[in-house]
């Protein structure tokens, strides 16, 4: 003897509602009162209710599918810790709200990589895109996502585009001005700094606020030397190759990462000074090999694996408002620390 599966019209009957009510309550929709959604819960208990997923998706031609874009210089190794421990917090909150994750890698420096991504976009059909830097800081990419009926979450993306979609990271200026308080605490009074990519705007926010808080000790910003580097392990070895050979070489090394920042130790290393007697070198995000280099890496502590949740959490809360509600724009701060260790402070 078969039973037949209960359907979405015997749970709006015994619930006493519409169809399309039942569905809204299923899809997690807004706009329905606290009684009436209860009552369709209680409906879905009672009957066994089984939700089935394809016919849901084809039926309000939803993909459940999100999209997380990382950049990369091809050319160059990647910043592999900042892309996967993003990446794993973004999957765990896919996970739990029941949508599918897509990520992409696009070379950053290729011209079309805009065009490309909003390719990804209308290929896959995906409800929404999380983007980081440097793609985070396109306004004009972003706007041409929205465009595409595509929600936006940007992951350190710059004021500009937080007047358009929501935004999140921490507060980089003010992590910045908490590494330059430390080393001046430490008695550094001559400083070098290794930028990152140069359009990447909350690296830049970093400088901002190391440099305030130099001048706020009565500092000149114009004394501080300055090097260019990628946020390769390579580039930090090269930079600081440069500055450790200037007949007026600094005590402390400001670097926009950690991987700068490894790049940097050797490079002392090699140069046979002591770290951080004979000069300091700070990095940034707090990743693995700011522990396992020596001296162990004075660094700042960003939650990149909160990051990505919480990204993916407010892209599925944007998802599921009315359409007013996800264009209201929001710039959300996730906390930092500084982790003091060896590379910046002396024995005492």
């Amino acid at each position: 003897m078969t039973v037949d599966k209960p359907t979405i019209d015997d749970v709006a009957s015994l619930a006493g509602v519409g169809r399309t009510t039942v569905s809204r309550v299923l899809n997690d929709k807004p706009n329905v009162r606290d009684e009436v959604r209860a009552k369709v819960l209680r409906a879905v208990e009672m009957l066994d209710y089984k939700v089935n997923l394809q016919a849901r998706n084809l039926a309000g031609r939803s993909s459940h599918r999100i999209a997380l874009i990382h950049g990369s210089d091809f050319d160059t190794e990647p910043n592999s810790y900042y892309s996967s421990a993003i990446e794993l917090g973004a999957t765990r909150a896919a996970a739990k709200r029941g949508m599918q994750l897509s990520t992409s890698i696009v070379n950053q420096n290729d011209p079309m990589a805009a065009a490309t991504i909003l390719s990804f976009i209308r290929e896959t059909q995906c409800e929404g895109l999380v983007l980081t830097p440097p793609f985070s800081d396109n306004l004009q990419l972003v706007a041409a996502a929205i465009q595409l009926g595509c929600p936006t979450i940007c992951i350190a993306g710059g004021p500009q585009v937080a007047e358009i979609t929501p935004t999140l990271g921490i507060d980089d200026w003010l992590a910045g001005h908490d590494i330059g308080c430390h080393l001046l605490a430490q008695g550094h009074r001559t400083f070098a700094f290794v930028h990152g990519l140069e359009r990447h705007i909350s690296a830049e926010r970093r400088f901002e606020g190391f440099v305030t808080a130099l001048t706020e000790f009565g500092l000149e910003p114009g004394d501080i030397m300055e090097e260019r580097g990628n946020f390769t392990f390579r580039s930090g070895i090269e930079c600081a190759q440069r500055i450790l050979a200037s007949p007026s070489r600094p005590t402390a090394i400001v670097c926009a990462n950690d991987d700068m920042a490894a790049g940097a130790l050797l490079a002392a290393h090699k140069a046979e000074l002591r770290i951080p007697e004979d000069v300091a070198i700070t990095g940034f995000d707090d990743s693995p090999v700011s522990e396992i280099v020596w001296p162990p890496l004075t660094t700042v502590h960003q939650p990149l694996r909160r990051i990505g949740e919480r990204a993916v959490e407010r892209l599925t809360d944007v998802i599921s408002q009315t359409n007013d509600a996800a264009r209201l724009p929001n710039a959300e701060v996730v906390g930092h620390n500084l982790v003091l260790r060896e590379s910046s402070v002396v024995p005492g």
